[in-house]
């Protein structure tokens, strides 16, 4: 009887674990969704690059990272405003978003920002919020986060926890990527081009 207790207590302990992750994290983690933005990942590249044509200069650092966030973005379809951000608020990614393929949602019509402000005037804050050093850092990473100004807490956590599995599995899709083009360059022979990566 007490061994049988003391299992289902330390079971108990042990079962939210699972739970702490949201599912927009989870779903950063998917072997699916990593394949997805590979292969939008090397399109928008390609798009970059002007299709491989001939005599075409390399892409710079500045073109590369504009082409990852935008396949990022298309990752999301526009589901959270981080991705609506990178995909409207820059007109010179236009070129690279078209070419890369993948569907968009329809955007949600952006709340009045009268009701904003006076729910945040009305909604009670937790004690932990009301200090100056929260107040300061939350302003910071709503300036690191791609169009979440002016929200309220809650949302710019849910935002800001998106926003970061997202990154990590940009990080981890770009490193394979870079593996893959380093070992077709040391495999082939002298004086010939690495063959292109595909999806």
């Amino acid at each position: 009887m007490i061994s049988s207790a003391s299992t289902s207590a330390a079971a108990a302990r042990k079962k939210p674990k699972s739970d702490l992750r949201s599912p927009q994290e989870s779903k950063w983690r998917s072997g699916a969704q990593q394949r997805i933005y590979g292969r939008r990942l090397l399109e928008a590249l390609r798009a970059t690059r002007g299709g491989g044509a001939g005599g075409t200069p390399p892409a710079g650092p500045r073109a590369i990272k504009d082409a990852a966030d935008s396949a990022l973005a298309l990752t999301a379809r526009g589901q959270t405003r981080w991705s609506r951000s990178l995909l409207f608020g820059r007109c010179r990614r236009r070129k690279v978003l078209l070419k890369s393929g993948g569907k968009i949602r329809r955007r949600r019509p952006p709340r009045p920002t009268r009701k904003f402000v006076s729910e945040a005037a009305i909604e009670p804050q937790p004690p932990v919020l009301k200090g100056k050093k929260v107040r300061d850092r939350l302003r910071v990473l709503s300036r690191l986060v791609p169009g979440c100004r002016k929200l309220s807490a809650p949302t710019l956590l849910e935002e800001t926890a998106d926003y970061v599995a997202a990154l990590e599995m940009q990080v981890k899709t770009m490193r394979a990527l870079a593996d893959a083009l380093s070992a077709a360059a040391l495999s082939s022979p002298a004086g010939e081009s690495a063959p292109a990566v595909e999806s």
